[in-house]
Formats: structure tokens, C-alpha cells, sequence
């Protein structure tokens, strides 16, 4: 479907700006994984259960996934270029109870404000960054997501140097990131909103190109495939530093190392999944990425420290690989209504990651963390649905 998209005004793809908003993508998502991060340090400091811990991921991703869509929606019909600084200064607030909070109720309360940081970004970044691609969306979305993904990366790393060494006030150092990532994203909204001034007279096209029912079958399936994919990364981005500490008896840096390879195969991944497809296909990389994945989460659970090493590492280059083919999918599917199509799937990654974080936790408490990678490891199977998605040979019937 979108294998002839490059060649659609690929010479105004606007890249210093696409470089801007995946950079402050990354700063965005540094501080946001301060939260899983720290996870070791606020279990010790506060006395918290598995449950607690997914409770706090739920406070931060549930927020994200309730607001996003409907900024999204919002947004859509009244773009507001100048809530991206806004984004920032709600991260920033809740980076400081993070690192101050005197209760696990203010912990809640710091993952809620990051939370909204997040739901305020990723619906008008995300359309920043299709203005910004001149026709050429995979591209575009994988810059743009390889940022946060790159960030998500990093936020281990730096919690293994700063944040494990100096304690949990350190994290406060990071509302760094958030006054840069400010900076940047007024540049940015000065212009979108000249963009948006450009465009104030042309009519955007929302006319769906397949039937309403076709559509909303098509939206359910890559729903469902988002939800497998996510529900797995949460299993890994919450509790894969317990599940090697307690089953190999590494120390907590060498499991937020070993974190910190994953989620860069995470960032690598995403790179890869939007130029490939643009080149072949959206339909292409999910199925490579979602069902391809699903021999290496079989075999996670049962291999030892350096296998987890090399499997996670596997499984993080190729899952990751399908979220901006999905969602440029959705976009064709949706045309015009890149707000709600940025909340619906950035909203879900994050709901139904704290959800399943929620109720992994549970489930690590009662059964142990490695019975939740048992079960974890056969969701990639979902990807069968794939075949459901409509080809572009019905796209172009219409």
C-alpha cells in the first residue's frame, strides 16, 4: 500500500525538523523511563510488592493511554502547536515528585504528571513529524520513534550511573532534559504553527478509502497486534531486571545493562521497520515482526544468563520493528486524522502496557516472575492475524 508513497514529494521531507522532534522524542522518553528504571531503588526505599510496582506503571502509562486518544481527536480539528512546551514542563513536574515524593502516594501522583507529559506530546509530535516527511511517512515515523525508543534505551543506562549511586533525588537532575527538550520544542511549534497558517485554506481530504465496516476490522486487527507487542515489551521494560537478578543472581547494574541492550535493539528495530516499509510494504514488516518474533520468546524462559542476553537483544531488534509500519498503516487507513490515529496507538502501547504491568505483577507475585515469561512467550502468535489486514489490491479497487 505505501511501497509508491517515496516517491509522492520525497525532496521536501523536512528533515531538520524531523530531527528536532526525534530529539526531543528522546528526551521525552529519558525521563519517562526514569520511572521503570528506578523501579529497584523505590522497591527497597518504600517496602513495595510486585503489585505496587505494576500499580505505579498503570498511574503512568493508564494516564497516557486515557488522554491521548482524545487529544488526538481534538487536535485533529484544532491543531495547538504550543502545547509540545507544555508537554515538557508536566514531565518536568513529575520527574520532581518522583525524586522527592515522602510516600508511595506521591510516587502515584509524579507518574500520573509524567503521564500527562507523555499524552500532551506524542498525538501533535507525531503529526509534526508526517508534515515534516514529504510523502515519505515510514521514514518519518521511524526517525520520529526511534528517538523515544533511543531515549527509553538510555534511561537505564543513566539510572545505572547517576541515579543507583546517588540515590533517587538524582532523578531530579534529569528535569535537565526537560527545560532543553522546552527550548526546542518552541522552535518546533513556531514552525507548525507557520505550517499551519500555509495550510489554513486547503481542504484535507477524510474520505476513507475502504468501506466503514472493512475499516473498522482492519483498525480492531492492528489494535490487536499492538496489543500483543506491547504486553510482551511490558513484561520485559517492568520486570526483566528482577527476572535476572532472582534467576541468575546478577547485581541491579547488570541488570539494567543487560535492559539497556534490549531496549537499544528496541531503538535499532524501529529504525529499520519504517524505510523497509516504504520500500515493501507495511503489511511486510508486521508480518516478519510480529509473528517472526515468536520462536525467540518461546525459547527466553528457558535458556541461562547469557543466552537471555542474546535473545532479548533478538527479540527487541525485530518486534520493535513493526510500530511504524502500523501506524503508517493506520494513518492510509484513516487519512486526515493523524491526531486520533497518534492517540490511539501511543495511547494504547502505553494503557495496555500498564495494564499487563499491573497484572504481571500480580502474577510475578503469586506464580514468580519466570511463569510470567511462560505465558508472555506465545502472545506473538497473534500475529497470525496479520492475514485479515486488507492488501493494497483493495485499496487501489477503490
Amino acid at each position: 500500500m505505501t511501497a509508491t508513497m517515496p516517491s509522492r514529494a520525497a525532496s521536501a521531507t523536512v528533515f531538520p525538523i524531523l530531527f528536532a522532534i526525534s530529539a526531543c522524542h528522546m528526551l521525552n522518553d529519558v525521563m519517562q523511563s526514569m520511572l521503570s528504571s528506578i523501579y529497584p531503588i523505590l522497591k527497597a526505599d518504600f517496602a513495595l510488592d510486585y503489585w505496587q510496582i505494576g500499580m505505579l506503571t498503570l498511574a503512568f502509562q493508564g494516564t497516557a493511554s486515557l488522554l491521548q486518544p482524545v487529544i488526538g481527536i481534538y487536535t485533529d480539528a484544532r491543531p495547538q502547536p504550543w502545547s509540545l512546551p507544555i508537554a515538557s514542563v508536566s514531565t518536568f513536574v513529575g520527574l520532581m515528585g518522583l525524586a522527592f515524593a515522602p510516600s508511595y502516594a506521591a510516587l502515584i501522583l509524579g507518574a500520573m504528571f509524567v503521564g500527562f507529559g507523555s499524552a500532551i506530546f506524542h498525538p501533535e509530535s507525531s503529526r509534526v513529524a508526517r508534515i515534516a516527511s514529504g510523502g515519505r511517512f515510514g521514514l518519518a515515523q521511524s526517525v520520529f520513534q526511534v528517538g523515544g525508543n533511543f531515549g527509553t534505551a538510555i534511561g537505564p543506562l543513566l539510572a545505572a550511573f547517576i541515579v543507583l549511586p546517588f540515590g533517587r533525588p538524582s532523578v531530579a537532575l534529569f528535569g535537565a532534559l526537560a527545560l532543553i527538550a522546552g527550548i526546542i520544542l518552541v522552535r518546533v511549534s513556531r514552525w507548525y504553527g507557520a505550517h499551519l497558517k500555509d495550510r489554513a485554506r486547503k481542504v484535507i481530504d477524510k474520505t476513507l478509502p475502504l468501506s466503514r465496516n472493512r475499516t473498522i476490522w482492519a483498525i480492531t486487527v492492528l489494535v490487536i497486534l499492538v496489543f500483543s507487542k506491547n504486553v510482551y515489551m511490558a513484561s520485559l521494560g517492568s520486570y526483566y531486571t528482577f527476572y535476572l537478578i532472582e534467576s541468575f543472581g546478577v547485581d541491579t547494574r547488570t541488570a539494567q545493562l543487560m535492559l539497556f541492550l534490549f531496549l537499544g535493539a528496541v531503538a535499532a528495530g524501529t529504525v529499520l521497520g519504517g524505510p523497509v516499509a516504504d520500500r515493501w510494504g507495511p503489511m511486510t514488516v508486521i508480518w516478519i515482526s510480529i509473528l517472526g518474533v515468536l520462536p525467540f520468546t518461546l525459547a527466553l524462559p528457558h535458556v541461562g544468563l547469557w543466552g537471555s542476553g542474546v535473545l532479548t537483544v533478538i527479540i527487541g531488534l525485530i518486534l520493535a520493528s513493526a510500530f511504524s509500519a502500523i501506524v503508517v498503516f493506520a494513518q492510509e487507513l484513516l487519512p486526515g486524522r493523524v491526531g486520533m490515529v497518534a492517540g490511539i496507538f501511543f495511547g494504547l502501547s502505553f494503557g495496555m502496557g500498564g495494564i499487563a504491568a499491573a497484572a504481571l505483577g500480580l502474577l510475578a507475585d503469586h506464580h514468580g516472575i519466570r511463569t510470567v515469561y511462560l505465558i508472555c512467550s506465545v502472545l506473538p502468535a497473534l500475529g497470525i492475524l496479520t492475514i485479515f489486514l486488507p492488501r493494497r489490491a483493495e485499496f487501489l479497487a477503490r
